[in-house]
């Protein structure tokens, strides 16, 4: 029987902390060694006695996760917890063992644990081989402090002489038809003034996705991803008219990646 995995677990909050501690137990394969949720009290733990493996929280008050791994002396795999989507772990340039976006859920922590397993004793991952890896992590602790874009929570558009607003997260796709761009919401398509392009630099990544020239999908609306025949792939979205919309073959693997699947 192999030895258990010695897990070291990190978060500031108790309820996510305690989350993941009662998930880990139905692991016989993994032990939790400690806990905490002040990152300067898991360094020094951390620093005394390292662990096979740590799962680590980003945006954490005093220390984020980037500054706590800096400091530490040896540097043990790590599954990040954490809020961020994949699209911000992304623009940190860093490559874990993987990623549990919060709330964590069973399949998520499987999956993570059985990479984990398969990655036991051999190669460590590539951001731990950076030839100046401290520095790295300063660099990636230093991004994290910076203020997030401000994105619009609403959008303006015109009837006549009449300016409505649309809630953003109500709109479910953009798409753009005879040199025209709709908004559709509610059931209806609202003529807006933006380009499918403009609105791509406008709205926020981590919710909008363009899945097609002339498609700019909110992520929150999907429901199902359809392969078709012939290598087509369709999203269907949950609103009442169970909206179906095509995913162009060079948008297939960035739609998979936002979506882990």
């Amino acid at each position: 029987m192999s030895v258990p995995l010695r897990a070291y677990l990190v978060d500031d909050e108790p309820l996510a902390l305690e989350r993941l501690r009662r998930l880990l137990r139905a692991h016989p394969e993994v032990a939790i060694a400690g806990a905490a949720t002040d990152p300067a009290a898991a360094l020094e733990s951390l620093s005394r006695e390292s662990a096979d493996v740590l799962f680590l929280d980003i945006q954490m008050p005093g220390l984020n996760g980037f500054e706590l791994l800096a400091r530490l002396p040896e540097q043990p795999p790590v599954i990040f917890t954490t809020a961020y989507d994949e699209y911000a772990l992304k623009a940190f340039e860093v490559n874990s063992i993987d990623y549990l976006l919060k709330p964590i859920e069973p399949e998520q922590l499987q999956r993570a644990l059985q990479k984990l397993e398969r990655l036991r004793g051999g190669a460590k991952p590539a951001w731990m081989q950076h030839p100046d890896l401290r520095s790295l992590l300063t660099e990636l602790a230093a991004s994290l402090r910076q203020p997030q874009p401000d994105y619009p929570q609403r959008l303006a558009w015109r009837v006549g002489e009449k300016v409505s607003f649309l809630e953003l997260h109500a709109v479910t796709h953009f798409f753009a038809r005879d040199k025209l761009t709709y908004a559709a919401a509610g059931g209806r398509n609202h003529c807006i003034d933006e380009t499918i392009v403009e609105l791509e630099t406008q709205l926020d990544p981590k919710k909008f996705l363009r899945i097609h020239r002339a498609i700019f999908l909110n992520l929150d609306w999907v429901q199902e991803v359809n392969s078709w025949f012939g290598g087509r792939v369709v999203v269907l979205l949950k609103d009442a008219q169970h909206t179906r919309l095509p995913v162009a073959r060079d948008r297939v693997r960035e739609l998979k990646r936002r979506l882990r699947f």
